[in-house]
């Protein structure tokens, strides 16, 4: 079978076709897959694309479904996982209701819900308050996090300092990082030009297209309308651990160990016809 991850990060099987808009490995090609996949008309058994399609315009996630489509053979299944948003609004909306009513560990969710919720869309900085919440020493409702987050910040918060930690999450994007030399000699050029303000706009804007900013946000029923909109049948919400792409589990892509990657997810899947 010819399979592909698309918009792999870090998370990716030498047994895949992995393409990542940056490379993290030998087994990852960097490719921009917003202008279109590599790949010929039906050449493919599968296309996996986790935790991408949020960090893209509306438009132009429907145009890598699209691409996801023409590449896919018929029978080819294409696996979506997003945030999943209603699961996202109920969890705040318990919250929100628990921390009216409640004491301060209700008051702490409700705090991470608000963060799920919206910070990823509004932050200017990597890692945004969420970095920072994560960091806060004084964490007092860790167990909750971890399960909207999923097992990894168990080995982060016992192998790592705070600082540390935020460094980490605001290195997402190496590549970011690397350019700041160009960084500052941009709003060095733009200072006596036309001040402060459109020197910190320029940092803003250039931070907002580095990868870490959510565009857009699906639920089980605007992403299964979009699937079907662009040719799939069959839609279907699926688990971490199953899926009609064979022996999915084994490949550890969503869940490892049986447990969840990222409990916050809604995985969908289509079929091309």
């Amino acid at each position: 079978m010819v399979l592909a991850n698309i918009g792999c990060g870090t998370t990716f099987h030498p047994d895949w076709i992995n393409l990542d808009l940056y490379s993290s490995s030998p087994n990852v090609r960097a490719y921009d897959v917003t202008r279109g996949m590599p790949f010929p008309d039906n050449s493919l058994d599968a296309v996996y694309l986790s935790h991408m399609l949020e960090h893209l315009e509306k438009t132009t996630a429907r145009a890598v479904l699209s691409e996801s489509f023409r590449v896919l053979c018929s029978g080819g299944v294409v696996r979506v996982v997003v945030p999943d948003l209603e699961g996202i609004v109920r969890a705040y909306l318990a919250a929100l209701e628990r921390a009216i009513d409640g004491n301060a560990d209700d008051e702490a969710n409700y705090n991470w819900m608000m963060l799920e919720l919206y910070d990823q869309a509004v932050r200017t900085v990597g890692g945004g308050d969420m970095g920072r919440y994560l960091t806060d020493s004084n964490l007092r409702n860790r167990d909750f996090v971890r399960s909207r987050m999923g097992f990894w910040v168990d080995e982060v918060w016992q192998t790592e300092r705070p600082k540390s930690l935020l460094a980490r999450i605001r290195s997402k994007n190496p590549q970011w990082w690397l350019s700041k030399a160009q960084l500052t000699l941009a709003k060095a050029m733009l200072w006596p030009l036309l001040g402060p303000r459109s020197a910190a706009a320029l940092e803003e804007g250039l931070f907002r297209q580095s990868g870490q900013i959510h565009k857009w946000m699906y639920d089980r029923y605007s992403l299964g309308r979009l699937l079907t909109q662009v040719g799939f049948s069959g839609i279907q919400v699926c688990t971490a651990t199953r899926s009609r792409i064979p022996d999915f589990a084994q490949f550890e892509l969503d869940a490892v160990n049986g447990q969840p990657r990222k409990p916050d997810s809604l995985y969908m899947e289509g079929i091309k016809l």
